[in-house]
């Protein structure tokens, strides 16, 4: 391996050496910006070169360690100022060591003369989880999750209802796909290709709960004929949701009105102050990207850096726009808190972020924006995987104190009893590959693993919620034991598991599938893999075959039983698993054929745009869904 992180070549799913190629090394030194490139090595073995930033303990800009266990060269190269995080001054001499008593959180030290800054993480190690944890719930895609209310698609009023029909079935929790912000009037479709992972998508708003939407005085808004329009749409499975916000935005846009002439409201004051300028960053790129109607890395020049000038202006003569879009992030957050009073909303995490996205524009710094995040060829993706989303680099994140994760999970778990971390493993490493390479001709690259979790389990603990971890695919045999250490929840899926549930680990959220897999009726039928092959995809058939036979077999369904029967057998089965969290998805539940996603694909099907083909109303009556609640009740 480069002392840069950077791996000069992996084992593949069956356990091969797979050496990088030259090409793919380079371009990684250069995104990370390696001031000298070494020959190319071969191996694991280190090849030298130049050591990245921040790594030797005089200019270590990180340090993360246990309350009361704070290392001695914490403060070398002193006298420092201490800043605690609740607003307390100490000043240290060089090496006189940091107070024991140190609390939970995050403190600097800042060294005299020159200003030079250390992050201190003082972390509980270990994630929240309660010891007591038993519990099930349903795993929904919230945009598919419509009611007869609904403008097109699922949104926060119908979340709040799954959230009640759930506790009656004596549901504890529900998965959600990621709510996360996507660019304003370009509202993508994927849920894991965010504008924002620190904020959430005023697409999910219920529109007749916001503030002043039952104010019928005012003769130029006609609500309920917007609403009846919005209806009307519930009439197409494919989700439209271009087509779903102009028709929201449309009435937004008049209630912020309303909303800003009566004088606004403290609340919405103090979630501003709250959030600060991490919101205000958040709505000016918003209506930047409406001025300019395209990625930011497009935009006049003046305006692709954050903290430029022109973008400074640009926030005080619109302060209007950016108010509407702060506005709304309060409005998204006081639904969403809504929707999980009572019961754990367990929140989707995603890998990562639109490279056009606000995100990647406000900390364009700390990215390799010239990479993309993927994963090498296996067995269910042969020709690998490109996420189209630019990795953090590494170095420039702890350069940055980690502010960018820190905000992220922190965003996370807002409103949320649980967190879901998409492809966990990235934490440890990710798959980098050069922009325009095939998702094959990447290589990994590495973090430093033990901060970025000690945040997350500091976070955690603030929060009070449970973390699950998505650790299917190659997975390194030391990372599910660091993992299980720190309290982290592994994800555990029918479909891949060699042993039967009774085996399945304790420390588990245990599952059929997930929304990039076949459906259970997709699989018993066989359409999900008639799909694959209309598709091109190549699948791997012989895998496929293997799954069909062992759900016939450990659910002890004939091959000739209605896809329904099945559904219901297979959740009995997982019933049967000691896993700490049990979920079905509503998919199942409604016998869906269709995944909601197959990877590989973009323009060729409907990915994430396809409601369920029965309203929640009915879903709330269906048999099926009645048997896998009791199955999983029962467990």
């Amino acid at each position: 391996m480069h002392d840069w992180g950077i791996s000069m070549g992996y084992h593949d799913v069956a356990g091969r050496w797979r050496e990088v190629s030259p090409g793919t090394l380079t371009a990684i030194r250069q995104a990370m910006g390696v001031p000298e490139v070494p020959a190319a090595g071969a191996g694991d073995d280190p090849d030298g070169g130049p050591a990245p930033p921040g790594t030797s303990a005089h200019d270590d800009p990180v340090v993360a360690f246990r309350p009361g266990r704070a290392p001695a060269e914490a403060t070398a190269g002193g006298p420092w100022e201490l800043h605690t995080e609740d607003g307390a001054t100490i000043s240290l001499d060089s090496g006189a060591g940091l107070p024991p008593d140190l609390p939970l959180g995050y403190h600097r030290l800042r060294r005299a003369g020159d200003g030079w800054e250390r992050l201190l993480i003082v972390s509980p190690g270990r994630c929240h989880l309660p010891p007591d944890l038993r519990t099930w719930g349903w795993a929904a895609q919230l945009y598919a999750t419509r009611s007869r209310e609904s403008w097109g698609m699922g949104d926060l009023a119908d979340l709040r209802r799954l959230a009640r029909w759930s506790r009656r079935l004596g549901a504890g929790m529900c998965l959600v796909n990621p709510l996360h912000a996507t660019v304003p009037d370009f509202p993508h479709a994927s849920p894991y290709y965010p504008s924002s992972r620190c904020f959430r998508n005023p697409l999910y708003l219920r529109v007749e709960e916001l503030p002043g939407a039952s104010d019928t005085g005012d003769g130029a808004f006609d609500l309920a004929a917007l609403a009846a329009e919005g209806r009307a749409l519930n009439a197409d499975r494919r989700i439209d949701r271009a087509r779903v916000w102009k028709l929201k935005s449309t009435a937004l846009e008049h209630l912020w009105r309303r909303f800003t002439a009566a004088g606004g409201d403290p609340a919405f004051d103090a979630f501003r102050a709250e959030q600060g300028e991490a919101l205000t960053g958040f709505a000016t790129h918003c209506a930047l990207a409406e001025r300019f109607a395209s990625a930011w890395a497009d935009w006049p020049e003046e305006y692709r850096r954050p903290d430029s000038p022109a973008v400074a202006r640009f926030a005080t003569e619109h302060e209007d726009r950016v108010g509407f879009h702060s506005w709304l992030q309060w409005l998204t957050e006081s639904q969403l808190a809504a929707a999980g009073a009572g019961l754990d909303l367990m929140q989707d995490l995603a890998v990562g972020v639109d490279p056009g996205g606000a995100d990647a524009w406000l900390w364009q710094d700390t990215m390799a924006l010239g990479m993309r995040v993927g994963a090498p060829p296996d067995d269910f993706n042969t020709r690998g995987q490109d996420w189209s989303l630019p990795p953090f680099d590494p170095w420039r994140l702890r350069l940055d104190g980690y502010d960018p994760w820190i905000r992220t999970v922190r965003a996370g778990l807002r409103a949320a009893g649980g967190i879901r971390v998409d492809h966990v493993m990235g934490l440890f490493r990710l798959w980098w590959i050069p922009v325009g390479a095939s998702a094959a001709d990447g290589a990994y690259v590495r973090y430093r693993y033990e901060e970025m979790l000690d945040i997350l389990a500091l976070e955690s603990h603030r929060a009070g919620a449970y973390v699950v971890g998505e650790d299917l695919g190659t997975v390194e045999d030391f990372v599910r034991h660091e993992l299980h250490d720190r309290g982290v929840l592994s994800y555990r899926l029918l479909w891949f598991e060699p042993q039967r549930p009774p085996e399945f680990p304790v420390q588990a959220l245990a599952a059929v599938t997930t929304h990039d897999l076949p459906t259970i009726a997709g699989m018993w039928t066989g359409a999900d893999l008639a799909e694959s092959r209309a598709l091109g995809l190549e699948p791997y058939e012989e895998g496929a075959r293997a799954i069909r036979e062992k759900l016939s077999r450990w659910s002890g369904s004939p091959d000739d039983a209605d896809p329904a029967e099945v559904v219901v057998n297979t959740h009995r089965l997982l019933a049967q698993a000691p896993s700490m969290i049990l979920t079905a998805t509503l998919d199942d539940a409604a016998v869906v054929e269709e995944r909601p996603n197959v990877p590989g694909t973009v323009d060729e099907r409907p990915n994430w745009s396809m409601a369920l083909p029965v309203p929640l109303e009915e879903l709330e009556e269906s048999p099926v869904a009645a048997a896998i609640a009791d199955a999983l009740r029962r467990a």
